[in-house]
């Protein structure tokens, strides 16, 4: 976690991409390697919260699925 992100549980995941392509434009416009390397941990943390948030929403999706066609298929 880059320590000057704060919370990103307010964020919406649109946001969320949002940033994440703001700064890997960023990362690629400079060549400065010490904002090189501050734009992939700032990257990382945004990238982490995402895919998180990602896990979350499939979890979700199969809990809740409809689980009617599982037993249309029978191997035996």
């Amino acid at each position: 976690m880059h320590p000057l992100i704060g919370n990103l549980d307010s964020l919406k995941i649109s946001e969320l991409e949002n940033k994440i392509n703001d700064l890997t434009r960023k990362y690629f416009s400079t060549q400065n390697f010490e904002v090189q390397q501050q734009i992939v941990m700032a990257l990382d943390s945004y990238k982490s919260e995402l895919s998180r948030r990602q896990q979350e929403e499939y979890n979700k999706m199969m809990v809740s699925r409809n689980k009617d066609l599982d037993k249309l298929i029978n191997v035996n």
